[in-house]
């Protein structure tokens, strides 16, 4: 006699229903997951990039600027008090200590509009460039903000919000989630 091999009918619908049933509790899990990876990456971007600009004013012994821009990776950025670092920003030596970019300046780095957080915001909202002297240092106490950082989806959940703290000393860290401060 062969021996058949194969699944019945009866256990490819159980099969498929717990599968169905592990989805169904898997899927908010997930989605927080994403959104939470999206807006850890786009602080990861942010602090990298802010870091940068302090460790280049100190090796170059010179003021470096990371400002808002509404184009960033135009050919002529420029800076933009009206903006917020979703759209994002330009890292520049600002030789004529001006605080605006223009082309005799050297520009660092450009970054392009984050896309996994729905908003960044600034907690002064007047820290819309920070400048960097020789020492690390930010020129001026009032550029030292909080900036939280929002999930695109917009969940007004505190855990998947980031809250990072630029000091006065110019260094930048992650406080915690959107409920945390800057104390």
């Amino acid at each position: 006699m062969a021996k058949i091999r194969g699944f019945t009918l009866v256990e490819l619908l159980v099969v498929i229903s717990v599968a169905a049933v592990l989805t169904a509790l898997v899927a908010p899990s997930f989605g927080r997951l994403i959104q939470s990876g999206g807006v850890s990456s786009d602080v990861n971007t942010f602090l990298a990039d802010i870091r940068f600009a302090r460790s280049e004013a100190v090796r170059r012994g010179t003021l470096v600027v990371m400002c808002h821009s509404a184009s960033p990776e135009a050919a002529a950025p420029t800076c933009n008090a009206g903006t917020e670092f979703k759209t994002g920003w330009i890292v520049f030596e600002d030789r004529d200590n001006s605080g605006d970019y223009n082309n005799a300046e050297p520009l660092l780095r450009q970054q392009g509009p984050l896309s996994r957080s729905s908003g960044i915001v600034d907690s002064s909202a007047s820290a819309t460039k920070f400048h960097f002297i020789a020492t690390g240092r930010l020129r001026s106490a009032n550029d030292a903000t909080t900036i939280t950082f929002n999930p695109s989806s917009g969940s007004g959940d505190a855990t998947l919000q980031r809250v990072v703290c630029v000091s006065a000393s110019g260094r930048a860290r992650v406080a915690g989630d959107g409920s945390a401060t800057c104390s």
